[in-house]
């Protein structure tokens, strides 16, 4: 690594060269590597007219030497970058989050470097004190996301305001993505289905499901308030019929089509020191179950049939035993994430008669779950906030 490497990478001459553009260039290569360059490129860049600072220089050595030692974060590495002066915050107090280079998208790709180019302005101009930032001063980075939140907010001439159409284009790609997975695993469940007898239809079950759950939709707390925002049903209206009803409620806790909480308390789902309620930890769960465990998991049960145990535990070992899914059954922590994920669910079974109280499938849950699953990614819910 040379001045010309350094070049190259910028795309900008020596002498223009900034601290976020020596920056990205020394955390391009090897952290061992750059500690070795890192005098002589110092001295090429002073020869060139372009000597930065020795604040910098020093705050260079200290994180590549960090980094060599193994002892340096992500995080350390990312605000080091971000006390060049030039650098957009990557998670603003607002909870703005820029997507990761390679996943960025040409709004977002256009607004990063107009930003950048922005902070330039605002770093000649001496708006910007980068030596502060490189030594920590807390003032100095409090005006510094300051300024940065006041950019992302403020519409550009053409009336953009580029964190409002940075989150359009992210939403876009989520929603994109998400309805070509709900396709796949869609098509995978009918194609199952289509080779597995189909389960006698439990006309007094469902009967007895349907009577006992039109009562726990009108009572207030939980499990009511989430099985009516899982199924749409706020407004208070009830599907007549038994059987759409039941279907829209099971349907619902697989594909929840309320949203989580408004914008203005989304602050709260990322307080470490806040606790969600019940309610919000429920939905929470229930939205970030991806369709392949789904699919794996109901799969299995409709395999088995009635009587089969369908505890959190045993449908976590279902999804990692799956073909459906890759997953290593043999990781721990993965068996355990699915199955505190699924500890929102089967509470919510029994009270649509799913599984009994000993967490066993019911003749319902047989007949049921593959239909309420298909047509939860039939029906196309909202996609959860």
């Amino acid at each position: 690594m040379d001045l010309d490497f350094a070049i190259r990478h910028s795309g900008r001459p020596a002498a223009a060269m900034t601290r976020r553009d020596v920056a990205r260039v020394l955390l391009a290569v090897p952290s061992g590597q750059a500690l070795v360059a890192l005098p002589d490129l110092r001295r090429q860049l002073l020869a060139a007219g372009n000597p930065l600072s020795p604040r910098f220089w020093e705050s260079a050595k200290a994180v590549l030497m960090s980094i060599e030692s193994g002892v340096a974060t992500v995080g350390d590495v990312q605000r080091w970058l971000e006390s060049s002066g030039t650098e957009p915050i990557m998670l603003t107090r607002s909870y703005f989050l820029w997507p990761e280079e390679s996943e960025r998208g040409p709004v977002a790709t256009e607004m990063y470097e107009r930003l950048v180019e922005f902070l330039e302005e605002r770093l000649a101009a001496g708006e910007i004190d980068a030596d502060a930032l490189a030594a920590g001063d807390p003032d100095a980075r409090h005006a510094y996301e300051e300024l940065q939140e006041r950019w992302l907010g403020t519409p550009l001439p053409d009336g953009r305001v580029p964190n409002v159409v940075v989150n359009d284009e992210q939403d876009q790609e989520l929603y994109a993505a998400w309805d070509e997975e709900e396709a796949f695993a869609l098509s995978e469940l009918r194609r199952v289905l289509d080779d597995l007898p189909e389960p006698p239809f439990p006309e007094g079950d469902l009967r007895s499901a349907a009577r006992r759950l039109r009562v726990t939709l009108t009572r207030p707390g939980y499990p009511g308030n989430v099985l009516r925002a899982c199924a749409g049903l706020e407004d208070g209206d009830l599907p007549e019929r038994d059987e759409d009803l039941w279907l829209t409620v099971a349907a619902g806790i697989a594909a929840p089509i309320s949203d989580l909480p408004d914008e203005e308390d989304a602050a709260r789902f990322f307080d470490m020191e806040g606790e969600l309620s019940h309610e919000d930890s429920i939905l929470a769960s229930l939205c970030a179950i991806h369709h392949a465990d789904w699919l794996a998991s109901v799969i299995a049960l409709v395999r088995y049939g009635p009587g089969v145990l369908a505890s959190p535990e045993r449908i976590a070992r279902f999804i990692a035993d799956s073909e459906d899914v890759d997953m290593d059954p043999d990781e721990p922590e993965d068996l355990e994430a699915t199955e505190m994920l699924f500890t929102a669910v089967t509470p919510l079974w029994a009270h649509l008669g799913i599984v009994d109280r000993a967490e066993v499938l019911t003749p319902l849950g047989w007949w049921g779950l593959p239909k309420a699953l298909e047509r939860a990614w039939s029906s196309g819910p909202a996609l959860p906030d």
